[in-house]
């Protein structure tokens, strides 16, 4: 089992000058704090225009603050919006790889629905699709190549360093005989189980 914690930043009115501030500082020293304490992931909302409801509107900010402050917690955005008026897929998709390398690849990410008509799931899957996932696709073939082609040095170094055992002659190869029938022992003196 994993734990986590989770934010949408809820932040009620009467809003004070300071009350969107504080509230980011107490996130991110809960996330140390969730962090020092063994928990298992952070997850941050992306919504807009939801106003008491969410003060979440750039996830990946507080994420990166997290993973400066933090060392071995999963980060997660739980959900990104990836809708154009929003945030371009491909950007999207930049973004993620940036936050990944910062925190040393502890970055979960999720898309889904949205709270609002704004925060449309089809519309962003479709697009999602349509313009990151072929140049992903795309390349797949060349970047196996590319990974297998650094690997291959340690490879060939690991398997020369692997002691390897002579190849029997066909006389020393031990051969086993089964049979349905009753035990018997055979002209070569193998006993075959029945």
């Amino acid at each position: 089992m994993k734990f986590g914690i989770f934010y949408e930043h809820q932040l009620p009115k009467s809003w004070a000058d300071d009350g969107e501030f504080n509230m980011l500082q107490e996130a991110l020293d809960q996330v140390v704090l969730a962090d020092e304490l063994g928990f298992d992931h952070a997850w941050e909302v992306e919504h807009h225009f939801l106003d008491e409801y969410s003060h979440s509107s750039a996830p990946e900010v507080l994420l990166a603050a997290a993973a400066a402050r933090t060392s071995r917690i999963r980060l997660g955005h739980g959900i990104r919006q990836v809708i154009p008026q929003y945030n371009h897929p491909a950007r999207t998709a930049e973004g993620i790889a940036t936050l990944d390398l910062i925190s040393d690849g502890r970055v979960d990410f999720g898309i889904g629905e949205g709270a609002t008509r704004h925060e449309d799931i089809c519309h962003s899957l479709q697009l999602f699709a349509d313009e990151v996932l072929p140049e992903f696709k795309a390349t797949e073939a060349e970047r196996q190549q590319k990974k297998d082609d650094e690997l291959a040095p340690f490879i060939d170094a690991a398997l020369a360093r692997k002691t390897w055992m002579a190849p029997l002659a066909d006389d020393e190869i031990p051969v086993v005989r089964a049979s349905v029938k009753k035990a018997q022992t055979s002209h070569s003196g193998a006993v075959t189980a029945g």
